[in-house]
């Protein structure tokens, strides 16, 4: 619990607290080339023109880690997960990324693994991918083959100054996993049919800018996977990226595939009064800053095969 003595002392009126000047006033450019200065003013600030696009020019598009956990020492095998996994890995490798797949890890060496890559220079990267293929529970906890963690754990070694070579760049986290044990039993919809010059200067960004995390289910949910198809929300993200990698910007894909999911996906089981007919709705939390497209050119990763990496020697 928080010590409330602590958290008071720091509420104060807004106009206290949001009123110091940075020494940048940032300009961004308008469809029509236009720029708009932003209303941050102060004696000696400096206006510069911040991109509304991040920069995918880098050599590389960068690691596409993809954590499956397939096993557990004590919780039953996710079954079709080796299907999600082949199906993602593939899409992201077409795209470009260095796909390094990690299986039935324990806590220790899973978030040993995070740092490692962590500590690794992406200076010549476009941006981070990690997928996460495995058992969740609530308060955003999820599974290692041994032992649960935040979820948090995942994206820490990886924001801020913990990771320089990655800051203002995309860190992108999509989680298969349950998040609850609650059922969505969704709801009947009635459809109506109808017919300038860059300057070169250093800025302070939020440590938790440019992170973007989506679930495949919302806070408190149930996550639907099937034994012979693998999840419905990983199948959509593949098949979405799959298709629209190259003509859609991020967000326009990752809202593709929440409708997807959303629309096309029903569980089916009718022995079941409590299983049967039940929909699931994943949950972006989006701390980008800038839009993201990949570039047409795709870079070649630096492997022709997958990396893969398991729990054997443990």
């Amino acid at each position: 619990m928080e010590n409330m003595e602590s958290s008071q002392s720091v509420i104060q009126p807004a106009n206290q607290l949001d009123a110091r000047s940075t020494n940048v006033t940032i300009t961004t450019s308008a469809l029509d080339g236009s720029t708009t200065p932003s209303p941050v003013s102060s004696s000696k600030s400096v206006a510069i023109e911040i991109d509304d696009h991040y920069d995918v020019s880098h050599p590389k598009h960068g690691i596409a880690l993809v954590i499956n956990q397939m096993n557990f020492s004590n919780m039953s095998p996710r079954d079709g997960s080796d299907i999600d996994c082949n199906s993602i890995s593939s899409v992201l490798k077409t795209i470009g990324f260095d796909v390094r797949v990690i299986e039935d890890l324990k806590r220790k060496k899973l978030l040993a693994m995070l740092k490692t890559i962590a500590s690794e220079d992406h200076s010549q990267n476009n941006c981070l991918v990690v997928v996460v293929l495995t058992h969740g529970k609530e308060k955003n906890r999820l599974y290692a083959n041994d032992k649960s963690y935040k979820v948090s754990k995942l994206w820490e070694p990886f924001v801020g100054d913990a990771c320089p070579s990655l800051v203002g760049k995309p860190k992108l986290f999509f989680i298969q996993a349950c998040r609850g044990k609650k059922l969505d039993i969704g709801s009947r919809v009635k459809r109506m049919i109808k017919e300038p010059i860059q300057v070169p200067i250093n800025y302070v960004i939020p440590a938790m800018a440019d992170l973007l995390v989506m679930y495949s289910t919302c806070d408190g949910y149930y996550a639907w996977r099937n034994t012979d198809n693998g999840s419905w929300f990983i199948q959509s993200l593949s098949n979405e990226l799959g298709v629209n990698a190259y003509r859609l910007e991020l967000l326009h894909i990752l809202t593709a595939v929440s409708r997807r999911v959303a629309y096309q996906y029903q569980s089916n089981v009718p022995r079941s009064l409590t299983l049967d007919a039940k929909k699931q709705m994943p949950c972006i939390v989006s701390m980008l800053t800038k839009l993201l497209y990949f570039p047409t050119q795709k870079p070649q990763p630096d492997c022709s095969l997958l990396t893969r990496t398991d729990n054997s020697g443990e």
